[in-house]
């Protein structure tokens, strides 16, 4: 297994970073500030081929928040990132057949289109959920990448069918003091302090047809990101990897051990790159359980006897504690994902 880490450079400075600088430049921000400690000059991002890893891309963005003191930031760039000008990423996303198929391409293409954030799909009869997942480390500025990303979603979802769709939003966070961003670029129907972030559409609209449907170009675009992967020798983080192999394991008694055997590598190995994405393999294995037992509880409507077996618990005590360690609430306390009572 493989996969890129934190301080992998591989994103294109003039693509995704370039949206942000743009946006500060407009503010009459200095770009020599904007860049510092970033390990790379304006003139090195106008060239076309400067790389920057995750790490250089979350110090850009600490400064660029700093920099601009502004509640409407990560809103602003969220409505100038999808689909952007990347090249025939933005092809993928422009001229997909409908909503469904460019959240797909998103998550598939999540490298070039979303590098820090992984975004995860799930549907039930009535919704599409779509859930947030951080595929490096990113500290304070998970909060703005969230904003930033559920917001290009909206943006992009209504630019292309020329309606607004009537999102619903769940946030982990604490209702900021600068809600009425939220109202003005998401909409109102809005929940803070829940268990997990996650923002839900009805289903009847994701398959309208969008403008640029069929057509031959998207077909080349697909062949050059699919390149562009095949080149790297990898599509996803490593903490994407590993939260995938876990999912998949969870039923099965887990350890560092194990799973580092899983990755062809040494326990002391494995254990020293997650060190080196500020993570380590309890936290990981407990958030594989949370997401998958809130999406068994809230999505698919499961009682504990059927979570705790999925989970690999031996009995719902335990279940009910760890889940009330990991979200700070009891199974019993959740409601079902798009009919919360604040929505």
């Amino acid at each position: 297994m493989n996969g890129y880490d934190s301080d992998s450079r591989f994103i294109a400075a003039h693509h995704l970073p370039a949206v942000l600088i743009d946006l500060a430049r407009s503010r009459h921000i200095d770009t020599h500030h904007l860049l510092r400690g970033c390990g790379l000059f304006y003139e090195d991002i106008i060239t076309g081929n400067a790389q920057l890893s995750p790490q250089q891309f979350l110090r850009l963005i600490a400064n660029a928040q700093r920099l601009l003191d502004a509640a409407d930031s990560s809103f602003l760039y969220g409505q100038r990132l999808w689909p952007g000008h990347y090249g025939a990423a933005s092809l993928l996303l422009e001229q997909a057949d409908h909503l469904l198929q460019a959240l797909e391409r998103l998550g598939q293409y999540r490298a070039l289109l979303s590098p820090l954030l992984t975004p995860v799909l799930r549907l039930d009869e009535q919704y599409l959920h779509l859930y947030w997942r951080e595929s490096c480390a990113m500290g304070e500025q998970t909060l703005f990448l969230l904003e930033a990303s559920m917001t290009a979603v909206v943006a992009l979802a209504r630019r292309q069918q020329h309606e607004q769709l009537p999102w619903r939003f769940q946030f982990a966070h604490p209702e900021p003091g600068y809600v009425e961003q939220y109202w003005v670029h998401l909409g109102d129907a809005l929940a803070f302090d829940c268990p997990c972030t996650v923002m839900s559409v009805p289903r009847e609209y994701l398959l309208r047809p969008w403008p640029g449907a069929g057509s031959t170009a998207q077909q080349v675009a697909r062949q050059a990101c699919d390149a562009q992967l095949s080149t790297w020798g990898w599509q996803t983080s490593f903490l994407d990897q590993l939260h995938d192999h876990l999912l998949g394991q969870l039923r099965q008694p887990l350890s560092l051990e194990r799973v580092a055997c899983a990755f062809a590598t040494s326990p002391a190995s494995f254990k020293r790159r997650l060190a080196r994405q500020g993570t380590h393999f309890q936290e990981q294995l407990d958030c594989a359980r949370r997401d998958l037992a809130l999406y068994l509880y809230q999505v698919k409507g499961y009682g504990n006897d059927e979570v705790a077996q999925m989970l690999g618990f031996n009995d719902n005590t335990n279940l009910r504690r760890s889940f009330k360690r990991w979200t700070g609430r009891l199974p019993s306390e959740l409601k079902p994902l798009a009919g919360g009572a604040a929505l």
